[in-house]
């Protein structure tokens, strides 16, 4: 009887083994593929970042060329209106002449004449 008793449990430690080895390789398997699920989504948000990163970069130099490009347009309005833009004044002249500045220069009209049209 005990030798049929410890066959049964050589059996049973036997059986037990292959399944903890069998449960072992499969948690393994499973790890693996969860690292390489982990390092697929790594990848595909590092892509999906670097993408990300070059659009922002476009848009900012875009940005830059635009406010650059704005400026100039606002220096040439400025300039515009310094030009077309004159002071008048009537500071009670004696002889009754109408100072005019523009572009700071100051102009004396002595003498009117109304535009033609």
């Amino acid at each position: 009887m005990s030798l049929r008793i410890k066959a049964v449990v050589d059996r049973f430690v036997k059986e037990l083994k292959e399944a903890l080895e069998a449960d072992i390789q499969d948690r393994i398997m499973k790890e693996r593929e969860m690292q390489s699920y982990i390092e697929e989504r790594e990848r595909e948000v590092a892509e999906r970042e670097a993408a990300w990163k070059a659009e922002l970069s476009r848009r900012e130099a875009e940005i830059a060329r635009q406010e650059a490009r704005l400026k100039m347009e606002k220096e040439n309005l400025e300039k515009e209106k310094s030009v077309l833009m004159g002071t008048a004044s009537n500071p009670d002249n004696q002889d009754g002449a109408l100072e005019i500045t523009v572009s700071g220069e100051k102009y004396r009209c002595l003498r009117f004449s109304k535009a033609k049209k």
